[in-house]
This record gives C-alpha cells, sequence and structure tokens, in this order.
C-alpha cells in the first residue's frame, strides 16, 4: 500500500488491544469501590474519538456517563464533577494545555483519573491514576483510541452487569489489528479516487449518523481543516435537514460516512435527498470494505475505526496530490494562542 508502514500500525492497534485486562480491571474496581458517574474529558480531535463510546454507555447502561469541555470546567466546574467519579482523559501528545490544566484541577476535586496517551514522559503520561501508554502518531492514533474508549464502555457494561458477552468481544478484538488491515487493502484501489473528490474543491460538507458521525466531524475538522487547510462545514445527518439542506445546490460538494450501527437509516434519508440538488454527493461506507472475519456486532461497534483506517489511506494520497504534508501548520502548536 502507498506511504504505509503495515508492521507499524499492526504494532500500535495491538498494544490498545492489550489494554483490556488493566482497562477492566481499573474500571471494575473503581465501580465496586462506589464510583458514582465517569466523564471522558478530552480536548479538541481526541475527544471526538471518545464519543462513540459514550453513545454506547447512553443507550446501553444505566451508568451516568458525561462528555464535556475540560477548558470549560476548568473554569466553570460541574455538580456532578466529584471526588466519586471516573474521569477518562485521552492525550496522544500527553501535554495538551488544556488538558493538563484539567488535572491540576481534578487533584483538587480527588476524581479517580485515567489517561490514555501516546508518551510516558509528559505531564499526562505522568498524572494518570493510572496512566495508560500505548505509543502512536497521528495517522495510527484513531485507531488506537477508538478501541481504548470501546474498552473502557465495554468494562463499564461488564462491572454493572449489562453485558453477558465482554469475554467474547475482547478475545474477538484481539483480531480488530489485522482485520484493519484488510479493510486498508480492500480501499486502496478506491483511495485516490476519493483524494481527488477532497482536492477538487475548497468547501466540503460533511455529514454522518450514530457511531459515523464522530468520525465525519473528526475527519473534516482534524485532517481537512488543520492538516489541509480545506474548509469544511459538518453536520450531523439528523441535524441535516434542519438548516444545512439549504446550502446544497449544482457544484457543492456533500460527503457522507456510513456505518453499520443502528443509526444508518439516518444516512440513507441524506441519500435519498441530496442527489436531487448537487451531483457531488460522496458516499463512504465501511459496509463495502469491511472486514469478513469480525461479527456484524464488532463491526458495528468498530465502525468508527474502521473509517478512521479507510481515510487514512484517502489521507496518504491527498497530501501528494495537493502537495501539502499533513504535519505542515501555519498556527496549531506554531504560535501563542
Amino acid at each position: 500500500m502507498f506511504n504505509f508502514d503495515e508492521a507499524r500500525f499492526l504494532k500500535i492497534q495491538e498494544g490498545a488491544v492489550h489494554l483490556a485486562p488493566r482497562i477492566d480491571q481499573e474500571i471494575g474496581a473503581a465501580i465496586a469501590a462506589g464510583a458514582s458517574n465517569l466523564f471522558f474529558l478530552g480536548t479538541g480531535g481526541v475527544a471526538y474519538l471518545m464519543e462513540p463510546a459514550v453513545q454506547l454507555l447512553h443507550r446501553r447502561s444505566g451508568f451516568p456517563v458525561y462528555k464535556d469541555y475540560p477548558a470549560e470546567l476548568v473554569l466553570t466546574g460541574s455538580a456532578n464533577l466529584t471526588a466519586t467519579s471516573i474521569v477518562v482523559m485521552p492525550s496522544l501528545s500527553g501535554t495538551t494545555k488544556e488538558s493538563v490544566a484539567m488535572l491540576e484541577k481534578l487533584k483538587e476535586i480527588g476524581a479517580k483519573v485515567i489517561t490514555l496517551v501516546g508518551h510516558a514522559d509528559t505531564p499526562l503520561g505522568q498524572g494518570g491514576t493510572p496512566a495508560l501508554v500505548n505509543f502512536a502518531e497521528d495517522d495510527t492514533s484513531s485507531e488506537s483510541f477508538y478501541i481504548q474508549s470501546l474498552l473502557v464502555a465495554l468494562s463499564v457494561l461488564k462491572a454493572r452487569g449489562e453485558i453477558d458477552n465482554y469475554d467474547a468481544l475482547v478475545a474477538e478484538l484481539a483480531t480488530a489489528p489485522a482485520a484493519l488491515v484488510a479493510a486498508k487493502k480492500a480501499f486502496e484501489p478506491k483511495a485516490e479516487e476519493f483524494a481527488r473528490v477532497i482536492a477538487g474543491s475548497d468547501y466540503h460538507m460533511f455529514t454522518g449518523a450514530g457511531n459515523m458521525w464522530p468520525e465525519a466531524l473528526y475527519y473534516a475538522t482534524c485532517i481537512l481543516e488543520e492538516m489541509q487547510w480545506i474548509r469544511t462545514r459538518p453536520v450531523h445527518a439528523s441535524d441535516f435537514f434542519h438548516g444545512p439542506l439549504e446550502l446544497l445546490e449544482p457544484g457543492v460538494s456533500l460527503i457522507l460516512f456510513r456505518g453499520e450501527d443502528a443509526c444508518d437509516p439516518l444516512a440513507e434519508r441524506v441519500v435519498q435527498f441530496a442527489p436531487k440538488y448537487t451531483e457531488k454527493l460522496t458516499v463512504i461506507s465501511t459496509a463495502d470494505y469491511r472486514p469478513e472475519s469480525l461479527s456484524p456486532e464488532l463491526r458495528a461497534l468498530l465502525s468508527p475505526a474502521i473509517m478512521a483506517t479507510l481515510m487514512e489511506r484517502l489521507s496518504a494520497h491527498l497530501e501528494v496530490m495537493r502537495d501539502h504534508p499533513l504535519v505542515t501548520r501555519r498556527y496549531y502548536k506554531r504560535v501563542a494562542y
């Protein structure tokens, strides 16, 4: 595959899967000790990667689960964030300014903080109780964080007796890294074609539903806007018909991510509507490249990671096509802000 190190990718995703026992131990012990709720507190793109786990718990667990902005909570606090809270704080670098500030606040509160980081020798790598470290880089981090956050959600369900096949799902997850590579290989013949769609316009609308929405938001914001300086308008598929549909006209690019969860009918509604008003509807569906080695249940749960792994292939072509490396920045971690 073009500009792809398979051995490196497999090592990183296997590292994420191997965190399962530690995550289960920490979550199970905290809930057994009387934890009252769970907060996912990521900053920027990594916060989007936690959202499928938040969705899963909101829909399948009675345990109170919150997602908030650390930058706001530092200023306002929350009546629900207490010494009996579990906080999951992801950060690839381990140095994210807003999250480091939140960590200091959490120490004052006395909450249990589980940090998920890519680098140990960092404030978040040293400040978690515990800090769980799995090295990754930008092109491999999305799948890693999707896997880790899914493990957190499954461990909550297990600890509360709300799932009966935890062991089977975690055992099957061991096959996920190879399955993700298989998905990449299936998508590779189409990756350059889809990259040309992105390169062909300086503005794109993005949409998706269910656990595809976080990946649509992530790719539009963190890859195309941050790393490619392409303007986007991300909108959840359930909100598409409440304002954004008026932006459709001939020549407007609309990109729809489709997964395999129960919310796909919302994506289908967009498919039925959009071609009447723009000739530039692009649909990318995990079902077209899905690894058949995975069970339907795990494919649905991993759809965001599968889409992320496909988009990495698209991005590999896009940065060359536009002569714009993904590491290029003007402001992010370049200037004071």
